[in-house]
């Protein structure tokens, strides 16, 4: 590629049609908690995460031996394996595991990319690892944020901005699209304390009622692990 790549922002999945990705890595976004919680499955071991839509499809890999994995609402889904926090996450049964799992949001969005040329799993987790990719492959780029329900949300959103910061002088920011733009304008206004920017967020308040505020602080701390799981068939690996 003679010319820099680009990397655009699709603020939502129902936008993201707009979007060419016959030839781009689309990075799917849903730091609370989806992408953060798959990250932190692969740096504790796990073998491969199937993201699917329904809690049915989740279901029947119970008969495959698979760990089952369901959150809707922010809450695990009773009678399933593990739900949407990082710290499920964390513990010896992830190790070589085989997990099916559907979000609210984060798999939803993952099917929706899996048109794209290839699909990675982006958080505050993997940052620096992420970025470091990117610049390799040196390919057009989409961060995909997964949103709530398919509407905008800030944390999603300040994501994205982090990574077009750190990608600047190796991609174009400027010639596309305003939502890169804004999205790094977002991250640099918030990135003296991603938390406390994010107080009135409607994501946040929504886990704070959750009574799993701690799940938010860790999924807003940079670089805990280098793991950048991609999609692979119908599947996430490493």
């Amino acid at each position: 590629m003679n010319r820099k790549p680009f990397i655009d922002v699709c603020f939502t999945p129902t936008l993201f049609s707009l979007f060419d990705v016959s030839e781009s890595i689309v990075v799917v976004i849903d730091v609370l908690r989806a992408t953060s919680s798959m990250c932190i499955a692969f740096e504790y071991g796990a073998n491969q995460i199937v993201p699917v839509k329904t809690v049915e499809e989740s279901l029947a890999y119970k008969q495959k031996g698979f760990l089952i994995g369901a959150e809707r609402h922010g809450e695990m889904v009773d009678g399933f394996d593990i739900g949407n926090s990082p710290f499920s996450y964390m513990e010896p049964k992830i190790k070589g595991a085989n997990i099916a799992l559907t979000t609210t949001n984060g798999t939803q969005a993952i099917n929706v990319a899996s048109v794209a040329h290839k699909v990675v799993i982006g958080s505050f987790l993997n940052l620096s690892a992420l970025c470091d990719y990117l610049i390799n492959e040196n390919r057009d780029v989409v961060c995909l944020c997964s949103g709530w329900k398919n509407s905008f949300n800030l944390e999603d959103t300040l994501l994205a901005g982090a990574i077009a910061k750190k990608l600047e002088n190796n991609f174009n920011l400027s010639d596309h699209r305003d939502s890169t733009i804004a999205a790094k304008l977002l991250c640099e206004n918030a990135q003296n304390n991603f938390y406390v920017f994010l107080n009135d967020s409607s994501h946040r308040k929504r886990l704070a009622d959750l009574h799993i505020d701690e799940d938010v602080k860790f999924c807003l701390e940079a670089d805990k692990t280098k793991c950048v799981p991609y999609l692979s068939g119908n599947a996430l690996i490493v």
